[in-house]
């Protein structure tokens, strides 16, 4: 499948429940590796600073990504990024993780960062060929920051 065009649109009242419906595959369910959307967004409302989004290929949204800044700080957060499990494998991932990386680009410029599994293959595949590296360690995980 070739791609041609990835929107990030707002989760809002029209799409949260589609938004809350994509899963990981059973592999990444059973390592608890993703938080639930439906937590993600609970966490958005609670934590405004946090932006949750669609990643929509078509009309259709195929996964979710909510990226912030914490108060104070300088580094732009990417805390959550999934792709529902019918449509892993086919580039969505890539082209979503550069999507945001170019929007959080034409806001401020600022430092990326986020964390992954690194037992996790797909992961370290996605982050490191996006320019990620790793950067230091976190309870579940390593801490990655994008690189130039």
């Amino acid at each position: 499948m070739t791609l041609t065009f990835i929107i990030l649109r707002p989760i809002t009242q029209y799409n949260w429940v589609e938004c809350i419906n994509l899963r990981v595959s059973e592999e990444q369910e059973r390592r608890h590796a993703i938080a639930p959307n439906v937590t993600s967004l609970a966490q958005a409302y609670g934590e405004p600073w946090w932006v949750p989004l669609g990643i929509y290929a078509d009309d259709k949204m195929v996964g979710f990504v909510m990226y912030g800044r914490r108060p104070g700080s300088d580094i732009n957060y990417i805390m959550r990024f999934m792709v529902d499990a019918r449509y892993q494998g086919l580039g969505y991932g890539r082209a979503g993780l550069a999507a945001v990386i170019e929007r959080i680009r034409q806001e401020d410029g600022g430092e990326i960062q986020l964390d992954y599994d690194p037992n996790d293959p797909v992961a370290v595949r996605l982050y490191t060929s996006a320019g990620f590296q790793v950067i230091g360690e976190v309870e579940d995980g390593v801490l990655a920051q994008l690189s130039g």
